[in-house]
């Protein structure tokens, strides 16, 4: 079970770093907008570019990549716990949404409340926190139990794949690139690194489930404004 133990290793590392990123942006909306009275357009527009950086972060995790569509594929035993971690998946979305909404709203005004914004955010990173430490705690247990070694060799084969692919974007990327013109070769590849950073925008429907992906899928840079309606306006 060495290889079970290595891919099991691997994920949970990913999901440490996407867990830093959540709870760094909580605690800034806790020490800095909690703090005000109010919250100005340029910082609306932070906090939903922000949101959606971190959904991506965990949309294009290896667990949701490979982990998910094996266990799927292998046993029911997961359908219950899928199901919480998709609608876990669906409020972080729909806290998105209600951000986005209250931009349109406001956008007449000078400023706006800041709990109606904070209220959202909040929602977003504790359900996908929730959803993080379900995951590590009962989807990594049910899928130890279930997966035998060439099913543990196969998703270790493709995490070792997955990182080489990245390695070697990087090094074709010339060193003059920006970050967001390299981020436009990236098709389906996560960038795992601590903090918000860049990420491929996926274009996907609203009631998309945690199963694994059937079509091609659109990507392309991450653009500071109009990012929320590009990405997620059904």
């Amino acid at each position: 079970m060495l290889t079970a133990t290595y891919t099991l290793v691997a994920l949970s590392v990913e999901q440490a770093s996407v867990r830093l990123s959540l709870q760094s942006f909580q605690q800034y909306v806790r020490n800095t907008l909690l703090q005000q009275n109010s919250i100005t357009l340029s910082q609306l527009e932070f906090a939903c570019e922000s949101l959606h950086k971190l959904y991506q972060a965990c949309h294009w995790r290896k667990t949701e990549m490979y982990l998910i569509p094996a266990l799927r594929q292998t046993t029911e035993r997961a359908d219950h716990l899928l199901d919480e971690l998709n609608r876990l998946n669906q409020s972080a979305l729909t806290a998105i949404r209600n951000l986005q909404e209250k931009m349109g709203i406001f956008a007449g005004m000078q400023d706006f409340r800041v709990e109606h914004v904070c209220h959202s955010i909040e929602t977003f990173c504790s359900s996908m926190l929730k959803r993080l430490e379900k995951e590590e705690q009962e989807l990594f247990a049910i899928a130890r139990a279930a997966f035998a070694g060439d099913t543990w060799f196969s998703i270790a084969n493709q995490l070792m794949m997955h990182d080489k692919h990245l390695e070697e974007m990087k090094r074709c990327a010339p060193a003059a690139v920006a970050p967001r013109a390299a981020a436009r070769q990236l098709t389906d590849a996560q960038i795992t690194i601590p903090g918000l950073q860049v990420l491929p925008i996926v274009e996907e429907d609203a009631s998309e489930e945690t199963s694994p992906r059937t079509g091609p899928v659109r990507v392309r840079p991450a653009v500071r404004h109009g990012l929320l309606d590009e990405a997620l306006a059904k």
